[in-house]
C-alpha cells in the first residue's frame, strides 16, 4: 500500500484511493495431471471447511470447501491466499459450495516453473474446478484472482454462470495506468533477481506491511498470516512472476476483446481504493457489467467490509427477483 504522504495528499482523496488499490496485484514443484484429488481432515480454523490437493497440468493446487449449494469459486489475490476469504466463506457457504482455492504457486499450492500468464493459471483452475467434479461454477475474484477470472470466463463462457471481480482494472484495459506511479508495480514486475535481492527473508513484514497499511482499516487483516505465507523465497519469486506476465496478459486481453463476456459481472472498487475504475475497465470487454462501490473499505474488501461484501455476494449470486435492502447494495441484485 501507499504512505500518506504530503504529495498524496495534495493529490486528493480520490486519486489517493486509487493509488492504494494499485498497492496489491498478485501472487508452484510439478505434479501429474492424473493423480487423483485428495481430500484431507477438515480445518480447525474454519469449522464446516475440509482442505483438499487436485493435481492438474504443472502443479498442485490446494483447495478449502464448504458448504452446499450451486458451486461458487474464490480467487484471491496478492500477497495473500485463500484464508483472505475466510470472514467471508462461512456466509457464501449458506447458499453455495464455496471452493476456495491457493493460486499456483502461493499458499499451499505447489510452484510451477512456468505459466504465470492469466490464460495459463485460468486453465490450470479450471482443471482443477472438474477434477472436483464441477462444470459449471460462479466465479468471486480479487486482485490478481479477478485477472485469472476474466479469461476463465472469457474462453469457456458456456462453464461460468456469473462473475464477480473486486479490486483492480484490467491488464490491457486500464490497469497498465498506474505503473508509473506505483513503486509495487515497478518493483514486482522488475526482472529476476532484483526483487528477489532486495527483499530478503527479513524483510517480508516491513514490505509486506506497508503494503497493507494502506488499507482503510489494517487491523483487520490477519497480515501476519501472509507474512508467513510469503516468507519463502521460492514463494516470493511465483508472486513475482504474476507481475512478470502483465505485458502478456494485456497483449492476450486486447487480442480476445472481441470474445465479450456474455454473463453478469460484479464490478466491485473501494470507497478508499479502486472504487467506480473497476466497472470502467470490466465494461470494455462485458456486456452486463453492474459497477458497485463498497463503502468504508479500501483494497482488502473482504476483511475490511466483510458485512457489505457477503450482503453483495448473497444478492448477485442469489435468485433473481430479491430486491436490495438498501440503496448502495442495488447494483448487486441478481
Amino acid at each position: 500500500m501507499f504512505r500518506r504522504d504530503s504529495a498524496f495528499r495534495r493529490a486528493g482523496r480520490g486519486f489517493y484511493a486509487a493509488l492504494t488499490a494499485v498497492v496489491i496485484l498478485l501472487v508452484g514443484s510439478a505434479a501429474s495431471a492424473e493423480s487423483p484429488v485428495a481430500e484431507q481432515p477438515a480445518s480447525t480454523s474454519l469449522p464446516g471447511f475440509s482442505h483438499g490437493t487436485v493435481a492438474v497440468q504443472g502443479t498442485t493446487l490446494h483447495y478449502v470447501r464448504g458448504g452446499s449449494g450451486p458451486p461458487l469459486v474464490l480467487l484471491h489475490g496478492w500477497p495473500q491466499t485463500w484464508w483472505e476469504w475466510a470472514d467471508v466463506m462461512p456466509a457464501l457457504a449458506a447458499h453455495h459450495t464455496v471452493i476456495a482455492f491457493d493460486l499456483p504457486g502461493a499458499g499451499e499450492s505447489t510452484i510451477p516453473t512456468g505459466g504465470y500468464d492469466k490464460v495459463t493459471a485460468a486453465k490450470r483452475i479450471r482443471e482443477g474446478v472438474h477434477k472436483l467434479g464441477y462444470n459449471q461454477v460462479s466465479l468471486l475474484g480479487h486482485d490478481t484472482g479477478a485477472l485469472i477470472a476474466y479469461p476463465y470466463a472469457r474462453d469457456y463462457p458456456s462453464e461460468v454462470v456469473r462473475m464477480a471481480v473486486l479490486e483492480t482494472p484490467l491488464s490491457g484495459f486500464g490497469l497498465e495506468n498506474f505503473y508509473g506511479i506505483s513503486f509495487h508495480l515497478g518493483l514486482n514486475q522488475t526482472a529476476a533477481p532484483v526483487p528477489e535481492k532486495l527483499i530478503d527473508n527479513d524483510d517480508v513484514s516491513t514490505y509486506l506491511g506497508w503494503l497493507f497499511s494502506g488499507a482503510r482499516y489494517p487491523d483487520r487483516i490477519d497480515q501476519a498470516t501472509f507474512f508467513q505465507a510469503y516468507a519463502s523465497p521460492a514463494r516470493r519469486t511465483a508472486g513475482y512472476e504474476y507481475y512478470r506476465a502483465f505485458a502478456a496478459d494485456a497483449a492476450n486481453n486486447q487480442a480476445n476483446a472481441h470474445k465479450r463476456l456474455p454473463m453478469p459481472v460484479l464490478a466491485m472498487g473501494a470507497e478508499f481504493a479502486f472504487g467506480p475504475q473497476v466497472a470502467a475497465s470490466f465494461s470494455q470487454v462485458g456486456d452486463d457489467v453492474r459497477g458497485v462501490v463498497a463503502p468504508d473499505s479500501g483494497h482488502w474488501i473482504a476483511e475490511e467490509n466483510t458485512a457489505f461484501l457477503s450482503a453483495c455476494a448473497k444478492l448477485f449470486f442469489g435468485p433473481q427477483g430479491v430486491p436490495a435492502p438498501s440503496p448502495e447494495l442495488a447494483s448487486c441484485v441478481a
